[in-house]
C-alpha cells in the first residue's frame, strides 16, 4: 500500500474514480426512461405539472430530493451497523422547493429524520454528523439551503 502523503488507511486505489453509467431514453411527452447499468433497474421521469408535465412521475428535481434523504439514511445505516444499531424503521421525509429566479432551480431541501432511538443515545451525536457526510448533501450547489432537523422517538 503507497500512501504517497493520503490520509491513513487511504490507498492509491481508494483515490481512483468509481463509475457507474445510467443510460436514460427520451420518451416523448416530457417524459424519460433511466436504466441503472449495473442492475438493470429502470424508472421513469416525468415533467411536473407546474412545468408543462402531467407529473405522474418523479421528476428530475424530485429524484435530487429523493437521492439527498435516500443518501442520509444510507450513511446513517452504515455507521449504525457499524456500532451494533438498529435503525429499522427510521423515516425520513425531503421538502424540496423549487425558486424561478434567476432561474429555475431547486431553492431549498428541507430534511427531517425520524430516529427510532432515545435522544439521549450514546451516538446520537456521531449519527447526526454522519447525515452532512452524505455524498449527496456534498455535491450539492451551495446556494441550495439543506437544513435538516432530528426528531429522536
Amino acid at each position: 500500500m503507497r500512501s504517497h502523503g493520503l490520509r491513513s488507511g487511504v490507498t492509491d486505489a481508494d483515490m481512483q474514480p468509481h463509475f457507474v453509467q445510467i443510460e436514460m431514453t427520451y420518451d416523448g411527452q416530457l417524459r424519460t426512461t433511466a436504466k441503472h447499468g449495473p442492475s438493470g433497474n429502470t424508472l421513469i421521469t416525468d415533467a411536473p405539472v407546474d412545468n408543462h408535465g402531467r407529473g405522474e412521475s418523479f421528476s428530475p428535481t424530485d429524484l435530487v430530493a429523493t437521492a439527498l434523504g435516500t443518501c442520509m439514511a444510507t450513511v446513517m445505516g452504515i455507521f449504525a451497523e457499524r456500532h451494533g444499531i438498529d435503525l429499522k424503521g427510521m423515516h425520513l421525509a425531503v421538502k424540496k422547493e423549487m425558486v424561478q429566479a434567476p432561474v429555475r432551480r431547486i431553492g431549498r431541501l428541507t430534511v427531517e429524520i425520524h430516529v427510532p432511538l432515545p435522544a439521549d443515545h450514546p451516538h446520537r451525536a456521531a449519527m447526526e454528523r454522519a447525515v452532512h457526510s452524505c455524498p449527496v448533501h456534498a455535491s450539492l450547489h451551495p446556494d441550495v439551503e439543506k437544513p435538516v432537523t432530528f426528531h429522536w422517538q
